[in-house]
C-alpha cells in the first residue's frame, strides 16, 4: 500500500494539492485541497484509471468544506423549488452529501450542470437519490445503516481495499496457464428449486455466488450444503447476489452471524428488496415460533458490508476474478453474474433466474457477450412441455374475471408474491383499467407489496 501511495503521488502533479490516497473497495480515492484541478485535467484522470484497471472518485479534504447549514443554504438557491428537496444529509468521513429529492433530474441540471454548480460552491462530492413516491420503511433502514455509521463502513471499505492491492501487486495470478484451475460446486439449487448456492474456486479465490434458502424445507434441507468439505466461511473472500427472492438470498446473513465480514456484491434494487425478505423471513419465523437462523444484528452487517454495482459496471471482486452483471429480466434489479477469471483465463456467467421475453415491467435477459467459456443457467421451467401462455392471453383472463366479478358485485382478490409478479400485475391492472374504461374501480395494495413497489 505504501509503495502504491508514492507511486501515485509522484504521478499527480503539485497543482492538485493532494492531501490523501486511500483504496475502498476497487476505488482509488483521491483527498486534494484543489479538486477542481481534476475537472480541468480529466486525463489525468483517465491516465490513472488506464494504469491502474480501478475507478478513481476526487473529494476534498474536510477543511475546505463548506459548513454544512451554508452548504444547504446554497443547495436550496441553485435547485428550483420544483425538484422538491426533502432531506439533506452530510457524510463527513467520506466529504458527501446525500440530496433526497422528489425530482433527482432537477437537482442534476441538464448534462449535469447544477450538480457540478453545487459541487464547486459547497465543494462537498454530491449524491442524488430520489424520495420513494411511497413511504417505505425498508428504504429509509437501509439509508439510515449505511450512512449513520459511516466510519465503520469506511473501514470495512479500505480493508478490502488493502486487500485487493496486496494481492494483485504480489502477483495475482502465479500459477502457468496449464497449472491454473477453475473449480465450481453446486451447494443447492441443482435439480431442485430453492436454495441456490454455487460456490467458485481458483488458486487465489473462494467466491460464492448466491446463498438462498428453501423456505419449504425444514432442517438442513433448508439451506446450501454450507458444510462442504472445500467450504470455509473464513476462507470466503466475496458474495456476489444475483437478485433478492428468499431462495437465492435467504441465507447470506447466516454466513455474517458465522464470522464473516467480506462483501457482498448486488445491484441497487437487489439490495433494498432482498433486506426487507430477510427481515419479513425472520418476523414469520419467530411468529411461527420457528428456530430463527438469524437475526436483524446479521441483517444489518449485511447492509454495512454491501457494494453496489450498476449493470454492465466492471469491477475486481478478488485478485483474479472481475465481475460484471447483466440484466436478467426476472425481477427489478435481477442479473447474471459474469466473471472473468484470471488475465484472460475463463469467462463464467450463472444466470441466476432468468426471462427470455420482454414484460410490461422489465426488458429481456442480456444474450450478447463477448467471450464466454461456461455457462450455469436456470432452466426450471426449460423443459419440452412448459409452454406459458402469451401475455395478452393471460392479461385477456383477468379482464374477464375482474368485470364479471363487478358485474355481480363481488371483489376480486390476487394473492401474489410481493417482489416481481405483484408489479407485473399491478401494471396489467392499470391498463385494463384504462382499456375498459374503469376509472371508478379501486385497487388497495396489502403486506409487503407497498415496500416492495416504494
Amino acid at each position: 500500500m505504501k509503495k502504491f501511495v508514492e507511486e501515485l503521488n509522484e504521478k499527480i502533479p503539485s497543482g492538485a494539492q493532494l492531501t490523501e490516497v486511500q483504496v475502498e473497495g476497487s476505488k482509488i480515492i483521491l483527498y486534494s485541497k484543489n479538486p477542481e484541478y481534476f475537472s480541468e485535467n480529466p486525463e489525468l484522470i483517465k491516465t490513472i484509471v488506464s494504469n491502474y484497471k480501478k475507478r478513481v472518485d476526487v473529494r476534498a479534504t474536510q477543511e475546505i468544506l463548506a459548513d454544512p447549514d451554508k452548504a444547504r443554504q446554497i443547495i436550496n438557491e441553485l435547485v428550483p423549488d420544483e425538484a422538491g428537496i426533502e432531506n439533506v444529509t452530510f457524510v463527513t468521513d467520506i466529504s458527501r452529501v446525500i440530496i433526497e429529492a422528489d425530482k433527482p433530474g432537477l437537482v442534476i441540471g441538464k448534462s449535469g450542470a447544477t450538480l457540478k454548480e453545487i459541487k464547486e460552491k459547497i465543494k462537498w462530492s454530491p449524491r442524488v437519490e430520489r424520495v420513494p413516491v411511497m413511504k417505505s420503511k425498508i428504504v429509509d433502514t437501509v439509508r439510515q445503516v449505511i450512512y449513520t455509521d459511516m466510519d465503520a463502513r469506511k473501514k470495512f471499505l479500505e480493508k478490502l481495499g488493502k486487500k485487493l492491492l496486496t494481492k494483485s501487486s504480489s502477483g495475482g495470478q502465479k500459477e502457468e496457464k496449464r497449472d491454473y484451475w477453475v473449480r465450481m460446486t453446486a451447494l443447492g439449487g441443482f435439480r431442485q428449486v430453492g436454495r441456490s448456492s454455487v460456490f467458485v474456486q481458483t488458486p487465489e479465490s473462494r467466491v460464492l455466488i448466491d446463498c438462498g434458502v428453501n423456505v419449504a424445507a425444514t432442517g438442513t434441507k433448508e439451506f446450501p450444503y454450507l458444510n462442504a468439505p472445500e467450504f470455509k466461511i473464513a476462507d470466503l473472500d466475496a458474495v456476489v447476489v444475483t437478485h433478492a427472492h428468499l431462495d437465492h438470498s435467504g441465507a447470506i446473513p447466516y454466513l455474517f452471524k458465522y464470522g464473516y465480514d467480506g462483501p457482498v456484491y448486488s445491484t441497487p434494487p437487489t439490495r433494498d428488496l432482498m433486506t426487507m425478505l430477510q427481515l419479513d423471513y425472520v418476523d414469520i419465523a419467530q411468529r411461527e415460533a420457528k428456530k430463527v437462523p438469524y437475526g436483524n444484528k446479521d441483517i444489518h452487517e449485511l447492509i454495512k458490508h454491501s457494494i453496489v454495482l450498476d449493470y454492465k459496471e466492471v469491477t475486481d471482486i478478488t485478485s483474479d476474478m472481475r465481475l460484471t452483471f447483466y440484466n436478467a429480466g426476472h425481477i427489478l434489479g435481477s442479473a447474471q453474474a459474469h466473471l472473468h477469471i484470471g488475465d484472460g483465463l475463463h469467462n463464467l456467467i450463472y444466470t441466476g433466474d432468468l426471462k427470455y421475453a420482454k414484460t410490461n415491467l422489465l426488458d429481456q435477459a442480456e444474450t450478447n457477450f463477448m467471450r464466454l467459456e461456461t455457462l450455469i443457467m436456470e432452466s426450471t421451467y426449460g423443459g419440452r412441455t412448459n409452454i406459458q401462455q402469451s401475455l395478452e392471453i393471460a392479461e385477456q383472463q383477468m379482464t374477464d374475471v375482474i368485470k364479471n366479478t363487478i358485474r355481480k358485485g363481488g371483489k376480486v382478490l390476487i394473492p401474489v408474491l410481493a417482489v416481481g409478479r405483484a408489479q407485473e400485475v399491478m401494471i396489467a391492472l392499470d391498463k385494463i383499467v384504462r382499456k375498459e374504461s374503469m376509472d371508478g374501480l379501486k385497487c388497495y395494495l396489502d403486506g409487503m407489496i407497498w415496500d416492495a413497489t416504494a
